[in-house]
This record gives structure tokens, C-alpha cells and sequence, in this order.
């Protein structure tokens, strides 16, 4: 399943290479739908789904804030949200030219020069810190996003730190309509981890696919026949003759998992095997609820990346525009942090880790 685009330069994702739940019939079962949301750098307001753009928040509803604790060393430079911001403007207007002598002195203010060696002292910020919004999502455009009964609204906010390996994320699910008075200026944290906690405001285009479990979730006979290539060769799949030593990595990289940030579907694993993901309140088995990516893909799940992409233009004022990276954001070295939620509850307790 691949949707339409809505219009001209719409992400969409190329055709899969391959039926694979006709090379392998016993696949078919296990096909997941899920929406990939093709973020992309642009001006959201709170009644758009976005990552890292306005929410829309109550007036008169506190803003989300994370008890700690929070440290950062000297080997980091935990920096303002307002400089962030401010140092991507700069690098956004300078692109294609020199630094300006005033644009200079303002990102060494932002980046002052340190000597060698970098303190390893941990320095602690006291109090309370504002969270971050990473993404809302309005269920009217996001197929795959099944809220609690009288909601249509999810919001994502985290805490800009680790805890311990990744930021701590907060889940608030919402009606649209019962908001009137919108939240105009939301508190930010005094500071920044890491430059990739700090989530450029993106537009969404959100688009369904289907998906199947990685190899790791596959059952031992499935996963021995994925890997046999003279199935494959059988069913006249037409796959490069460079996989026939390695057919389950053209399954795991084209056919499997959609890489990039998505709603539901299949998740992907790696950093560690799969585990059961039991609701920490009534045991359920819990369901992927969103994937917070670094990438939008890379040379192994080339396939994946959309038409409109190939090649893309630069948004207008974003400095250092990459359309495999579009919302700056990084997990670790490069991972995905994926929430989890109850399908039976989803305003339980949600569950998260790194892969």
C-alpha cells in the first residue's frame, strides 16, 4: 500500500521491489500497515501534526516539566534552545557565502573557543526542566494513530537530557476541539543537552505503507526460507544475484521494516534482540506506537527513500538541509528511540528504548 502524493514534490515512497508475501505466502499474516510521516523543515502552527513545531496547548493547563536530574561535563556544551536556534539562522543566511564579521563573533559567543584538555567536572542544573515538544499528531491525518475514546490529538514532549542514554519522553493525549485558549509562549529548558534533543519545526506528510516483521522476529522456519536463495530464484522474484549469499539482508533493508519516523507498524531491532514490551499496568502486550528516528534511511534501506527527496532542494531559511535527516534530531549515534503504548488503554503508561 503506498499512497497517492497529494500534490506535486509530495514524499511518497517508491513501490517495493518485491511481493514478498507471494514469494513467501506465510508472511501475508503477519503484514502491518504503518505511517511514515516524511518530516520536513517548514513554518507549522498548533493546528498542524508537526515535529518540533507549536502545540496546541491550554492556556490554563501547566506546561510539562522534567524533576531530573540533570548534569552535563565539561566535555559537553549544553547550549539555549534560543542559541541553537539562532546559530542554524545564521549557518540558514550564510549558506552559498562567507561568514559575516557579526555573524562570526555570535557564533563564538554561542561556541566559545575551550582549551585542551575539556573538563570532565559534571555540572548539575537545579530545579525543574521544561520539556521539549518532538511531535503532535492529529489522528485526522495520521491512519495509523488509534487514541483514546474522545481524543484526536497526541502530543510528544521530552526532557532535552539524557535518562540515562536518551531523553525522557511524556505522552498527552487530547481533544482538539476542547482547546480554545492556545498556550502563546510555552517555558524552555535553560539549556540543551545535546544539539540533536533540539528538534527543527517540520511538516508532515504522512503516508501508509506496509510493513513486515525485521528477521529477528521471524519465526526459525520463516527466517531459514527467507534466507534460502533458491526460493527466492524460484518464485522469480528477479533479485540481484549479489544477494544470493545474503537474501534475508534485501528482506531486512527493501522488504521489512520502513526506516525513518513512523506511527505503528513493525518494529525495528538491532542494538538489542527482540523482548516482550508488557504495559507496566495491566501486562498487555504493548503495540509501536511512535519511531523518533535519527535517519530517514541510508545505503541499506535505499529503496525506502522517496520520490521526492531524490535529489531534494534545500527548504528556504534552513541552514545545512539534509532530506535524510531533516528534524536534526539524534538518538545516540545515530538509533531510534521507539515509544510503545497499550492497545487496550492507550493513556496507560507508555514504554520506550533504544535501537
Amino acid at each position: 500500500m503506498n499512497a497517492t502524493p497529494a500534490s506535486p514534490g509530495t514524499p511518497t515512497t517508491p513501490p517495493r521491489p518485491v511481493d514478498v508475501a507471494a514469494v513467501f505466502p506465510q508472511l501475508a499474516p503477519l503484514a502491518r500497515t504503518a505511517t511514515r510521516l516524511h518530516p520536513r523543515p517548514g513554518a507549522p502552527s498548533p493546528r498542524d501534526s508537526s515535529v518540533g513545531g507549536p502545540l496546541l496547548w491550554p492556556a490554563d493547563e501547566p506546561w510539562p516539566h522534567c524533576e531530573g536530574p540533570h548534569e552535563v561535563d565539561g566535555m559537553n556544551l549544553a547550549l539555549s534552545p534560543g542559541d541553537l536556534r539562532l546559530e542554524r539562522r545564521i549557518h540558514a543566511a550564510a549558506r552559498g557565502r562567507s561568514l559575516t564579521p557579526e555573524e562570526r563573533e555570535t557564533l563564538e559567543r554561542i561556541r566559545p573557543p575551550r582549551e585542551l584538555p575539556l573538563s570532565v567536572a559534571v555540572r548539575p542544573y537545579d530545579g525543574s526542566m521544561a520539556m521539549l515538544p518532538v511531535a503532535q499528531l492529529y489522528v485526522r491525518d495520521i491512519p495509523d494513530l488509534r487514541a483514546p475514546e474522545g481524543a484526536d490529538l497526541l502530543q510528544v514532549l521530552w526532557c532535552p537530557f539524557d535518562h540515562p542514554i536518551m531523553p525522557r519522553t511524556a505522552l498527552f493525549w487530547r481533544s482538539a476541539a476542547s482547546v480554545t485558549d492556545v498556550l502563546a509562549t510555552p517555558p524552555e529548558p535553560p539549556a540543551v543537552q545535546f544539539d540533536g534533543y533540539l528538534p527543527e519545526p517540520c511538516l508532515l506528510a504522512p503516508e501508509q505503507v506496509v510493513e513486515y516483521p525485521s528477521t529477528m522476529e521471524l519465526s526459525k522456519e520463516l527466517r531459514e526460507q527467507v534466507g534460502n536463495w533458491g526460493l527466492w530464484e524460484a518464485a522469480g522474484a528477479g533479485l540481484d544475484s549479489s544477494y544470493a549469499s545474503c537474501p534475508e539482508e534485501f528482506y531486512w533493508g527493501a522488504l521489512s521494516v520502513a526506516p525513518g519516523w513512523k506511527v505503528g507498524g513493525w518494529p525495528s531491532w538491532g542494538a538489542t534482540d527482540p523482548s516482550p514490551r508488557p504495559c507496566p499496568d495491566c501486562g498487555s502486550d504493548m503495540d509501536a506506537l511512535l519511531t523518533i528516528a535519527t535517519f530517514e534511511g541510508d545505503r541499506s534501506t535505499g529503496t525506502w527513500f522517496p520520490y521526492e527527496n531524490q535529489g531534494a532542494e534545500p527548504p528556504t531559511g534552513v541552514g545545512h538541509f539534509d532530506p535524510r535527516e531533516p528534524t536534526r534530531v539524534q538518538i545516540g549515534s545515530g538509533y531510534k528511540q521507539q515509544l510503545y503504548v497499550c492497545p487496550k488503554a492507550p493513556e496507560h503508561p507508555h514504554t520506550e528504548q533504544m535501537q
